[in-house]
């Protein structure tokens, strides 16, 4: 089954689908592993990879690569952020274009300025409303799978206040998107307003107020948990940090060599070079 297709039936099965943030393929596979159902390569953990902070600085291309590079290390879905879509409507239709021959199952455009900030940033802007339907057009035009889920998401919830945030989500819906994501939900007031006041439409939260299965109950059809990427940051800051205060990181901090390896697949090339008769093989 096509990973659209999968996406699809995951959400129709009346669930909803939690996605953790992964920044490049070797942490697709670590979420695969653990047993998720999709995984969401993230805008903000992409520009971090490549030492940037999250204002728009990675290009279309960068960001469809490490799609790329996500979608072919795992068998799960993959749900993309694909900012702005890179300009006007006409940018968009490419950009839908580029993400899906790289095999993702839904991405997600948002209606802010470009250059963008991240959701949480303070300095957001956001477009007209009918700017933004005519990228929802423009995108859908541009999707060859119908199954290629398209979500439209709205930062307009710090700019211009929750009513029309909530206007531009309908739009959005009547646009032809298939679900909305409302950013920058920073309470569970909030979290509780988005599930009533779009009791009817399909939705995306971003965020970790509250335990899957309790987003799970306000009818939520994807959950994208981005605390996985700050997990990561610490992690490494505090193994660093003790490195150099000690000389060395405390072995029960960390896996094995072996155990990252399996997760990568190691197994696989060395059952691959039994089959190809490569192991062993003499260089004359």
């Amino acid at each position: 089954m096509k990973p659209t297709s999968r996406l699809r039936q995951l959400i129709d099965s009346g669930g909803m689908v939690v996605a953790p943030f992964v920044l490049n393929a070797f942490h697709a596979k670590i979420a695969e592993a653990a047993g998720f159902q999709a995984v969401y390569m993230t805008g903000s953990g992409t520009s971090a990879e490549k030492g940037f902070p999250d204002v728009g600085l990675l290009s279309q291309t960068e960001m469809v690569q490490n799609a790329g590079y996500i979608v072919n290390a795992v068998s799960v879905p993959v749900v993309c952020d694909a900012d702005t879509g890179y300009g006007n409507p006409i940018n968009v239709w490419r950009t839908v274009r580029e993400y899906e021959k790289a095999g993702v199952a839904a991405i997600h455009i948002e209606d802010q300025v470009f250059p963008k900030k991240c959701g949480f940033f303070e300095g957001k802007d956001v477009v007209p409303s009918e700017e933004m339907v005519e990228k929802i057009h423009a995108a859908l035009d541009a999707r060859n799978d119908p199954d290629l889920i398209i979500i439209a998401r709205s930062d307009a919830y710090a700019v211009n206040g929750w009513e029309d945030t909530m206007n531009r989500c309908r739009a959005y819906m009547e646009a032809g998107a298939d679900m909305v994501f409302v950013d920058g939900i920073k309470t569970i007031k909030d979290l509780e307003a988005y599930a009533s006041d779009l009791k009817d439409v399909p939705r995306l939260y971003n965020g970790d107020l509250l335990p899957t299965q309790e987003v799970e109950g306000m009818g939520y059809k994807i959950m994208i948990c981005g605390s996985t990427i700050w997990l990561v940051y610490k992690a490494v800051k505090d193994a660093f940090e003790e490195l150099k205060a000690t000389g060395m990181v405390d072995p029960k901090r960390y896996a094995s060599r072996m155990e990252a390896a399996d997760v990568l697949g190691l197994n696989d090339i060395y059952e691959m070079e039994r089959r190809y008769g490569v192991s062993g093989v003499k260089v004359s």
